[in-house]
């Protein structure tokens, strides 16, 4: 596994880094076009031509190190069994105070990570999800773990708020609180960005952040398992990171649902989002 931004080892020691990357290359469960377990490897790879110098926050991330794991490998069709492998692997990461950065795959690896977020900062964590899907299913094909479960598993361990969402089943509908949950429609619609505010009321002083790609509109990143149309932009999704590091800690968070095609932007455009949050959780915190 080549690191993150193609860095050379004096700014990726896992000691001395501030920063772990652990790739999670899993897709058990996807139900429509395969291929998420490619996606870390692909971010990874278009990392290496991501400049090193973020520009918003006139910084250099790489600075303060960031090391890239082995892959978390798991051959089991039902995520259940992949969630205490990812666990244990953010638990330690949060343990050494640093920040934990998880590369799916499906959606579905994101639950290990929401379960050690949770028992390090207990009562005092949100999860916050940026997605086109609810993703709020108690079960799915079988599976209480299911990528089309995976924020039910979330609120079963913490407050969680919905951005972007765009996509969703009649039965999560009527499950889904009104209040901490922010539709595509209603963003586009706003005549400014003041519904972020909605955002920062409801946080809490610790952020787990889940960023689905599929939020973003499959205008900007069209390699997704399940595109949606209608979805978030850009500049609204740097916005947005920026508002929720500021106004909290963001103790960990992941990137994932890249379904590598020949479409190599949206590889690009992936790692050059992971390097941007990696950046405004660093500088919110100086």
């Amino acid at each position: 596994m080549s690191n993150f931004l193609d860095i050379p080892v004096e700014f990726s020691h896992p000691e001395t880094s501030s920063v772990h990357i652990i790739p999670v290359p899993y897709d058990m469960t996807s139900t429509y076009r395969k291929g998420a377990d490619r996606g870390p490897q692909a971010i990874i790879d278009a990392s290496a031509q991501v400049e090193w110098f973020d520009i918003p926050t006139r910084s250099e991330p790489h600075l303060k190190g960031i090391h890239t794991q082995e892959a978390v490998a798991c051959s089991e069709p039902d995520p259940i069994h992949l969630a205490p492998m990812v666990r244990d692997r953010v638990a330690a990461v949060l343990d050494a105070g640093k920040l934990p950065v998880v590369l799916g795959g499906e959606h579905s690896v994101s639950i290990g990570a929401f379960e050690a977020a949770a028992q390090k900062f207990p009562g005092s964590l949100t999860i916050v999800q940026i997605d086109a899907h609810g993703d709020t299913r108690e079960s799915y094909h079988g599976s209480t773990h299911n990528h089309a479960c995976v924020m039910a598993r979330a609120r079963d361990l913490a407050p969680i708020v919905q951005i972007g969402i765009r996509a969703i089943d009649k039965v999560e509908m009527d499950a889904m609180e009104p209040s901490r949950t922010f539709f595509a429609h209603d963003i586009l619609d706003a005549p400014d960005g003041g519904w972020m505010d909605g955002v920062t009321d409801l946080l809490t002083d610790h952020i787990y952040l889940t960023i689905d790609l599929d939020g973003l509109d499959p205008s900007i990143l069209p390699s997704t398992g399940t595109p949606e149309p209608g979805g978030l932009d850009w500049r609204t999704i740097n916005t947005l990171i920026r508002k929720i590091a500021e106004n909290s800690k963001i103790v960990g968070l992941d990137v994932v649902e890249l379904c590598p095609t020949d479409h190599h932007a949206s590889d690009f455009i992936a790692a050059k989002l992971v390097l941007r949050a990696i950046a405004e959780c660093q500088s919110a915190h100086l």
